[in-house]
């Protein structure tokens, strides 16, 4: 299909005004004293047409020095199926600050030649820094259809308002300065998306986009729900999978992890990380109803798993007097530390955003980096789970995910000395640092209120690995909790859902890699009125095609006692 075309090389806003005067300046669409009707109309832009388009600071909705689309590309049509790409236009643009000294926003606009009225943003992960995919898909998208540009829709993305260096995703250094701090911590999503709406109605010649969704994970997730926190009015749906929300509070429970596992002694390699999975899968499979090497209710096996008293393949799995004797057991050390990482994180001082604790992680049954497995995925698992390294000073690149993160907050938003000993800080008692993280919480952490968002008409899909030992399963947990306690189960149920998948991990799992058509789902309600019922999740990687049905929280799924071990159909929703 060919590009749209315009009669006039004119940018937008004089083209508007152009129209505005021909219809007379909103005198009742009389166009004068002739009487003749106006046939003046907004014609649709050319790719071309965008670039060096300049997106005035009146246009967005929170201070900034406007926006300039530096490249406008169009794109040919490629791949087939569900990785089918079409052709559409590929704008790049950036956001000026206010502050000169502060980086832009940079951000990217796929806008489909074949467009279906709607938009989807992308959130992105960790610290941000770069520009996620446009083209790609939703988190833990399906692989059987298409990605929200294959479906027509116009998608957007940005780096969150600044740019990383060689720590990537774990970038801190860009909080020394407030505004790229302030977008990071949201503004960069008003200040984005109201910038691509621009170009949107730009390109397409219209003033209003018919539904807007956002998508993200982890970062993105926390973001899909600062979004419609924040600004409830720009959103008709939200996708967020394992969110970090409470983002201060994560860090802080992050840190509790770190300072644990960097004790001497306490940092299980990946032999014993393969024990201890083994060792729990062995205890609490069966709680579910079937042997199938995931655990479906995880919060029975949280309660009756102890690695102290464990018993795997008749031996214990506490080394003999607690002394670490190699790989077939697990030390007092490594015990004392995997249950720091499975219990509360306490702030024996005041957040500004409320928090008052990090629930622990789901230790049993996770994988933390098993690095024998083959799955080409296991590198990605491990990066985001406890890495190769003990943590330590100065914090190895290979440490555990969330030990370089947390290294770089406590040294760039909290002390604002690069050379600090972020280990000496105390997560639950930061002395004279608490104040400062009590502020920063203001900018991290997520109010929990929807009741605009919900009051116009807002759907929101929540989803998180039981699996995840980056972003606890149990904060999650705790949002939709109190969701419910603040508005009723009964009003929730009108506008959220919340599943929890076994197997899964942060973003990527070898036991249970999900893969759940969510875009289908949320269009379905925010479109038809059709609730989310009976969805379904596939693995793509521990038993590739095998399903599990997606239960409403707390629900999970039980077996039947009969039917094929590895269908949706054989398993029942239960508490």
């Amino acid at each position: 299909m060919k590009e749209p075309r315009a009669t006039f090389r004119k940018s937008y806003p004089a083209f508007m005004a152009i129209a505005l005067t021909a219809c007379g300046g909103g005198g009742g669409g009389d166009s004068g004293s002739a009487g003749l009707p106006n046939t003046t109309t907004v014609l649709p832009l050319a790719c071309a047409q965008l670039a060096n388009t300049a997106i005035p600071a009146s246009s967005i909705g929170l201070p900034t020095s406007g926006g300039t689309v530096t490249a406008a590309t169009v794109v040919a049509a490629s791949g087939t199926g569900a990785a089918a790409v079409p052709e559409h236009c590929l704008v790049t643009a950036s956001i000026a600050p206010v502050d000169k000294s502060a980086p832009n926003i940079l951000f990217r606009v796929a806008l489909p030649t074949a467009w279906n009225s709607k938009a989807v943003m992308f959130g992105g992960g960790g610290f941000d820094g770069s520009i996620p995919s446009v083209t790609g898909n939703v988190p833990a998208g399906p692989t059987d259809k298409a990605t929200p540009l294959g479906r027509g829709y116009a998608t957007f993305a940005s780096d969150s308002g600044h740019q990383a260096n060689a720590f990537g995703s774990q970038d801190g250094s860009f909080a020394l300065n407030e505004e790229s701090a302030r977008n990071f911590g949201g503004d960069a999503l008003k200040k984005t998306r109201d910038a691509a709406m621009y170009l949107i109605k730009a390109r397409y010649a219209v003033d209003k986009v018919q539904k807007a969704y956002f998508a993200g994970g982890s970062t993105g997730g926390r973001e899909a729900l600062a979004a419609i926190t924040r600004w409830p009015a720009d959103w008709d749906g939200a996708i967020a999978w394992y969110p970090a929300w409470n983002d201060a509070a994560a860090l802080l429970g992050g840190h509790r992890m770190n300072r644990a596992l960097a004790k001497p002694g306490a940092y299980p390699n990946t032999a014993k990380r393969d024990l201890l999975y083994k060792a729990s899968i062995a205890a609490c499979d069966n709680l579910d109803g079937v042997a199938d090497d995931l655990i479906s209710n995880q919060q029975r096996c949280n309660a009756t798993f102890d690695p102290a008293t464990a018993v795997f393949n008749g031996r214990p799995l506490r080394c003999e007097g607690g002394v670490d004797a190699g790989d077939t057991c697990l030390s007092d050390a490594q015990i004392a530390a995997l249950k720091t990482i499975n219990t509360d994180t306490r702030f024996n001082f005041s957040l500004a955003s409320g928090e008052t604790h990090y629930p622990g992680y789901n230790v049993w049954g996770a994988d933390l980096g098993i690095t024998t497995n083959p799955s080409p995925l296991q590198p990605t698992v491990t990066f985001l789970a406890l890495g190769t390294t003990q943590p330590a000073m100065p914090m190895p690149r290979t440490a555990p995910y969330i030990s370089v993160l947390v290294d770089q907050w406590i040294k760039y938003s909290v002390t604002r000395d690069a050379n600090y000993d972020s280990l000496s800080l105390d997560p639950e008692n930061p002395g004279p640092f608490a104040g400062r993280i009590s502020e920063l919480s203001t900018l991290l952490d997520t109010k929990v209120d929807l009741n605009a968002f919900a009051a116009k008409g807002g759907k929101l899909l929540l989803a998180h690995g039981l699996s995840d030992v980056l972003v606890s399963t149990r904060a999650t947990e705790e949002y939709y909790q109190r969701l419910q306690s603040q508005m009723g189960p009964s009003e929730v149920s009108k506008f959220a859902r919340y599943y929890e998948v076994a197997g899964y991990g942060h973003a990527v799992s070898t036991s249970f890699n999900a893969s759940w058509d969510s875009l289908t789902a949320l269009e379905s309600w925010a479109e038809k009125g059709a609730a989310p019922a009976n969805e379904v999740v596939a693995d793509t990687a521990g038993v590739p095609g095998r399903t599990r049905p997606l239960c409403d929280y707390p629900k999970w799924p039980k077996y039947n006692g009969t039917g094929d071990v590895n269908r949706a159909a054989s398993y029942t929703c239960s508490t």
